[in-house]
């Protein structure tokens, strides 16, 4: 079981004063217990696609218009398309929540559609719609929008806003997308009881900066 817990997790770094030996640290764990990727941020994607060179399992995935979901369409396909070209496989971006609860939907999916289209099949597409800041109605269409958008996964948080992943969201979202669709949790997800909970709700990957822990069946401080 714990083999395959560490194969759906995205071993995360996001903190904006995360030097470059902590990126190494988590880069170099990746490799040794075969997480599916490290997630880190943007300016940090040439390193870790370098380093992960030789350990092709190990994916580089990053973050797009994050943590706010607030920039436009257009500046998140740029996101996109420069992730790309720097290495990353996949993109987890947030949606443009203030459009979400205008009852914008067109927005909503036109903003998904963009980083989808940019990504042109050369990276999985994760759309994060922050789900401590939405009503179960919001998060059920939030998840319709980017199944018709045409991404890989929903995800359910950044890990910088109110709260994280829930067993309840999950089966909220997994119930929404269906079953070809992958779910995400994020945000929380600190103990191999906690990632356990996840996937029987239907969590498919696990967003974490306390990969390691979860592997040795350990309780980490880490809050992502």
């Amino acid at each position: 079981m714990t083999e395959s817990i560490v194969k759906i997790i995205d071993h995360t770094l996001l903190k904006a004063d995360a030097t470059r030996e902590e990126i190494i640290k988590i880069i170099d764990e990746a490799k040794q217990y075969l997480f599916a990727s490290v997630c880190v941020n943007p300016t940090w994607i040439k390193t870790a696609a370098e380093l992960l060179a030789d350990t092709p399992e190990v994916k580089v995935c990053t973050v797009i218009g994050f943590p706010l979901g607030a920039t436009t369409s257009e500046t998140k396909a740029f996101e996109t398309k420069n992730a790309i070209e720097n290495g990353a496989d996949e993109v987890d971006m947030v949606i443009n929540i203030a459009a979400l609860k205008d009852q914008n939907n067109e927005l909503v999916e036109k903003d998904i559609r963009a980083v989808v289209e940019a990504a042109e099949g050369k990276a999985l597409v994760k759309v994060i719609i922050e789900t401590s800041l939405l009503t179960n109605e919001e998060k059920a269409r939030a998840c319709e929008l980017a199944v018709k958008a045409g991404a890989d996964f929903v995800k359910t948080s950044t890990g910088f806003s109110t709260g994280g992943a829930t067993p309840e969201d999950i089966r909220l979202m997994r119930q929404t997308v269906g079953p070809n669709i992958g779910v995400k949790a994020s945000g929380g997800v600190r103990s191999r009881e906690d990632a356990l909970a996840m996937i029987e709700a239907g969590a498919t990957r696990i967003g974490a900066s306390s990969g390691v822990s979860i592997a040795k069946g350990e309780l980490s401080n880490n809050h992502y």
